[in-house]
């Protein structure tokens, strides 16, 4: 899942204007992170973003195709980002539209992960080591 260095730096040029964005190297790919949250996936010069109930039907209406990968099982895993239609690539302000939905799903995902994780009392007691 390779990315050009030319694909990724012409992606931060299009998504700057949503301010804190940054895109770190992972897994062959990339991810496009806002703060902590992350809201893309880019894999093999395709971009990939963030979806829930709120924008899924903008990619399922334009044909969009989910991530799926095959794991060493040979099991097909889904990810829950849609292939960005290519005709945004040259839509700029459309695309920052699209970006914006997705950045909502990912902070909404993450703060729902972050509300189930049981949080530990400074307070309490910890059991000695035996």
């Amino acid at each position: 899942m390779p990315v050009s260095p030319e694909f990724r730096e012409f992606l931060a040029d299009l998504l700057r204007p949503l301010g804190s964005v940054g895109i770190r190297r992972m897994f062959g790919g990339a991810g496009i992170f806002y703060g902590k949250a992350m809201f893309g996936l880019i894999a093999r010069d395709t971009l990939f973003m963030k979806v829930d109930d709120s924008n899924r039907a903008d990619y399922r209406d334009e044909g969009a195709k989910q991530f799926t990968y095959e794991s060493p099982s040979g099991k097909l895993v889904e990810f829950g980002y849609f292939e960005l239609p290519e005709r945004l690539l040259d839509e700029p302000d459309e695309l920052l539209r699209w970006a914006r939905k997705s950045v909502d799903a990912a902070l909404t995902a993450e703060r729902a992960k972050s509300s189930r994780k049981p949080r530990r009392s400074g307070s309490a007691k910890r059991k000695p080591a035996r």
